[in-house]
């Protein structure tokens, strides 16, 4: 089922509810779903060589909120972090905002994602730096995730840890040993306390009713390419993915997901123009990068990176995702020739 379909079907209602809320991040977000692959982002012109057949093909919007522009998207990350893979065991960290701060993310996005992500890898950084643990520099991918299963407001990172560090001074790796690699009340009580400080030094209020307990996690999550895989289907994907759109019946739409308790599919049913909304309130500001690299896995830390790769004599595979499918002809079968582009109507003039 297909969301510009829902789009248009609920968006007066849409409106009409969520008037006073809706942000001009998530107004283009809907502009570009219901323009993806139409004469709005221009088009192909497309030739066959043999049966000299023709066809057409719209752009796609690119929208990182649209559900059909993900699937390259997602290969292409996946061939980017291969280049950076090394063969040791890898984790998962994932530091939760509570309930609490919710609203304030809300209205202040630009600004908690920024505190959120810059808490949690300093915090990161911190352990990885202590000599009790590792003692050297952490290679850290962090995904901002902004939703939970059901799609409700959820802010998260998720941060991806090749676990072992790289000793600057020695130019040695330290291999981190056994499947554990930090203490996750720890990391919470310090995570804690740098975000408050940060939120109170920017200028804003704290809530009086924060819990004393925050929740972070730190899970082993396999080794090589085949946990990063598994990685770059979870983290890199969008809110929801249209095969999960089951039902629409004119007045509530159903979607399914995936229980994190029972592991378990299950669905869940609202009003259309409230599925609008939990879809797109995820839609994050305009030019705000969700998925960020640090430490010896920045992109400017290629040289540190092929220097810890020597080290532990990496062979690296080559990437799976190498371009676009080929179009190819209804008629014969063969790959077609573009011929000509057509630019978007929205420049014209």
């Amino acid at each position: 089922m297909k969301l510009a379909s829902l789009v248009e079907r609920y968006w007066h209602a849409f409106e009409q509810k969520y008037a006073d809320t809706i942000t001009p991040s998530m107004r283009n977000a809907i502009n570009a779903v219901l323009a993806c692959r139409t004469e709005h982002y221009g088009q192909m012109k497309l030739a066959c060589p043999q049966c000299q057949s023709q066809a057409q093909h719209y752009h796609s919007c690119g929208h990182r909120s649209c559900p059909s522009c993900q699937h390259y998207d997602t290969g292409q990350w996946l061939d980017r972090q291969t280049q950076k893979l090394l063969p040791v065991e890898y984790y998962m960290a994932t530091f939760t905002l509570p309930r609490q701060l919710r609203a304030l993310t809300w209205h202040h996005q630009q600004k908690l994602y920024s505190l959120l992500f810059e808490c949690t890898i300093s915090t990161l950084k911190s352990f990885g730096l202590n000599e009790v643990t590792l003692g050297g520099d952490l290679g850290l991918t962090a995904v901002l995730h902004t939703h939970s299963r059901q799609l409700v407001f959820h802010p998260h990172v998720h941060i991806i840890i090749p676990g072992g560090c790289f000793l600057r001074l020695k130019g040695q790796w330290k291999k981190q040993r056994g499947k554990y690699l930090f203490n996750e009340i720890s990391l919470a009580t310090v995570f804690r306390a740098r975000l408050l400080e940060a939120i109170v030094k920017a200028g804003f209020y704290l809530p009086k009713n924060l819990p004393k307990q925050w929740v972070v996690h730190c899970n082993h999550v396999g080794k090589g390419l085949p946990a990063l895989k598994y990685l770059s289907r979870y983290l890199y994907r969008g809110v929801i993915s249209e095969r999960n759109i089951i039902e629409d019946d004119g007045t509530q739409v159903r979607f399914r997901y995936r229980d994190s308790e029972t592991n378990t599919l299950k669905t869940q049913c609202c009003k259309g123009e409230d599925f609008l909304w939990r879809v797109f309130q995820h839609a994050l500001p305009k030019g705000f990068r969700r998925t960020r690299d640090y430490g010896f896995l920045h992109g400017n830390a290629a040289k540190t990176r092929q220097l810890i790769q020597l080290l532990l004599q990496v062979k690296l595979p080559l990437p799976d995702h190498k371009s676009r499918p080929a179009f190819v002809c209804r008629q014969c079968g063969v790959p077609m020739r573009i011929i000509a582009f057509i630019p978007p109507t929205w420049r014209a003039g």
